[in-house]
C-alpha cells in the first residue's frame, strides 16, 4: 500500500495557521551619519595636530572626488569632511594636549541620545502592530462564531478596525463598524469613559460610524425597550447619509423632556 504524496500547493481550510505578519520598522540608512561615525573612531585619542594632517587629506579627496561625476550625489564624503573640520576645531578651543575623545563629545552625545529614543520609538512601534495584528485576530475568531456582538470594546479597538479594514483589501467591515457604534452608544467597554466617547466620536472612528452610534443613543433613549437589531435602518442611513443622520441624532437630542 503507497503512500499518498501530500498535493501542492497545499489546500487552503479558511483558517491562517500563521502568526500575522507585522512589518518591523528599521533604522533607515544614513550615509552621512555612518561617516560621521567613521570619523570618530578614527579621531579617537588623536591630538590637534594629528586631526589637522587627517583634514589635510580629507580635504584633498574631497578636491579629488569632485572632479568626478559618478560621485556628485555622494553624501558620506561631504559628511566625513564636516566632521573632520567640526573636530578640528573643537580641538583648536581645547586646552593644549587635548586629545579628541567621542565619548566626552556633547555632539555625540545628543546623537546618541536621539538614537536611543528612535529606537525606543520604533520598538514601542513594533509592539503597538503586534498588539493590533494580534487583536485583529481575536475579533476574526470571534466574527467567525458570531459572537463579535458580545465581545467589550478595548482601548486601541479603533486601529484594529482599520487594520481589520486593510485584510480585507480596504472594504468596510459593516460588522465591525456596526458593533463599534453600538458600544459608543451605549457605553461599553472603554467607551464608558466619556473622554474616550468623545474621542472615538471626534476623530478615532469615521463620521458614519460616529453618526450611527449618535442616532442609535438618542433612538434608545426614546425606545429603552427597544432592540438594537429593531434599530438596524440606522447603520443604513448613517452609512449612505452620515451628515443626514448626525443631523437627526442633534434633533432628537434637543426633544429630551426638561426636568
Amino acid at each position: 500500500m503507497t503512500t499518498p504524496l501530500p498535493s501542492w500547493p497545499p489546500r487552503r481550510t479558511g483558517r491562517r495557521t500563521t502568526a500575522p505578519y507585522v512589518a518591523v520598522p528599521r533604522e533607515p540608512a544614513d550615509p552621512a551619519r555612518t561617516g560621521r561615525r567613521w570619523v570618530r573612531r578614527r579621531a579617537r585619542g588623536m591630538t590637534a595636530d594629528a586631526v589637522a594632517a587627517a583634514l589635510d587629506v580629507a580635504r584633498f579627496d574631497a578636491r579629488q572626488n569632485s572632479r568626478h561625476e559618478d560621485l556628485a550625489g555622494d553624501e558620506r564624503g561631504p559628511a566625513e569632511l564636516g566632521e573632520w573640520e567640526r573636530i578640528a576645531q573643537l580641538l583648536a578651543d581645547a586646552a593644549p594636549g587635548t586629545v579628541y575623545d567621542p565619548d566626552t563629545d556633547d555632539v555625540v552625545r545628543a546623537e546618541l541620545a536621539a538614537d536611543a529614543a528612535a529606537a525606543a520609538a520604533r520598538e514601542a512601534e513594533l509592539r503597538e502592530a503586534m498588539r493590533i495584528a494580534a487583536r485583529a485576530d481575536e475579533l476574526q475568531a470571534l466574527r467567525e462564531l458570531g459572537t463579535l456582538d458580545q465581545a467589550e470594546p478595548r482601548t486601541g479597538d479603533e486601529a484594529v478596525r482599520e487594520e481589520l479594514t486593510r485584510r480585507a483589501g480596504g472594504y468596510i467591515q459593516d460588522d465591525v463598524d456596526t458593533w463599534l457604534a453600538r458600544a459608543l452608544a451605549t457605553h461599553r467597554g472603554h467607551y464608558q469613559d466619556p473622554a474616550a466617547r468623545e474621542e472615538a466620536a471626534a476623530g478615532l472612528l469615521t463620521p458614519p460610524v460616529a453618526a450611527h452610534a449618535a442616532l442609535l443613543a438618542e433612538l434608545l433613549r426614546l425606545v429603552p425597550d427597544a432592540d438594537v437589531d429593531q434599530l438596524a435602518f440606522a447603520a443604513r442611513l448613517a452609512t449612505t447619509e452620515p451628515e443626514a443622520a448626525g443631523d437627526l441624532a442633534a434633533v432628537l437630542a434637543r426633544a429630551r423632556p426638561e426636568r
